[in-house]
């Protein structure tokens, strides 16, 4: 029965994310119950996407990109793929009607990953659109669950968390974006020549992107609302983190949130929002 298999595709989906993501991986646990599977499957698509143009360096990753890409496209068209992770995310995109759009920009970025090293100011702005803010769109279309007036009103303020989401995470991994994968993708930047006031003028434009983000989340269906807090949350203490760091540390160790201090946010973050407090 296929239904077995489905099962079996979404378990895949919630393995890969608890594998690579703590954060996301909590703050899924905490959305309702009908929006999380859907969730895990689109991380699971992403994280695939991901992993072959930035992991897989001993095997022919255009190769292995084009394959992928013929799969997203089949199995959404057929209802059903042998590679679980993809059928989970076409049960996704089939149910919520998840616009095709969405997955051409995504799909594209990655494809930038393989053939491009350095970002100009509208290479940039490209990449984190297809990378990150209609990552945001695919799951705000779940939330949303047919409702296309929320969906609309919400879009900008998912695309802005999205787009903070990222640009922190170029400032996290520069180190081994440069020295191992040799990109360096905010534009303008050297680097050599990358000092505090320019790491100053990128957070400024990190802060402006969450208060934006955040200004979605308190509009967002009850089911889904503290578990996307909950990412805010570790995302913007990680931030915090980044913001206290000197760059040349950011260029020599990745910054991160121990897991200690994932469990203590969460249990604030549970208190505030229990006393309506967000």
């Amino acid at each position: 029965m296929k239904e077995i298999f489905d099962e079996f595709s979404i378990k895949t989906s919630r393995t890969l994310t608890l594998l690579y993501s703590t954060s996301f991986s909590l703050g899924i646990r905490f959305i309702s119950k009908k929006y999380r599977e859907s969730v895990y499957a689109i991380y699971g698509f992403v994280r695939l996407g991901d992993e072959i143009v930035d992991s897989f360096h001993n095997f022919d990753k255009y190769d292995l990109f084009e394959r992928y890409k013929e799969d997203v496209y089949r199995s959404i068209s057929e209802g059903i793929s042998l590679n679980p992770v993809l059928n989970s995310f076409q049960a996704a995109v089939n149910r919520y009607g998840i616009d095709h759009e969405l997955i051409d920009l995504f799909l594209k970025s990655m494809e930038m990953d393989l053939n491009r090293n350095q970002y100009d100011e509208n290479d940039y702005k490209e990449y984190i659109l297809g990378s990150a803010e209609v990552v945001g769109l695919m799951c705000l279309k779940v939330f949303c669950d047919g409702d296309n007036g929320r969906y609309e009103a919400l879009k900008r303020h998912a695309m802005s968390l999205g787009s903070a989401y990222q640009k922190i995470n170029f400032l996290r991994d520069m180190n081994a974006d440069f020295y191992t994968l040799g990109r360096v993708y905010f534009p303008n930047l050297t680097i050599s020549s990358f000092n505090d006031i320019q790491k100053k003028q990128l957070e400024r434009d990190i802060e402006y992107d969450f208060r934006e983000g955040f200004k979605g989340i308190k509009r967002l269906p009850s089911g889904a609302r503290f578990g996307v807090y909950l990412s805010f949350v570790y995302y913007y203490n990680l931030f915090i983190k980044i913001r206290n760091t000197p760059c040349k540390v950011i260029l020599k160790e990745r910054v991160r949130i121990s897991n200690r201090r994932k469990y203590y946010l969460l249990g604030k973050s549970i208190i505030k929002y229990k006393l309506d407090l967000i």
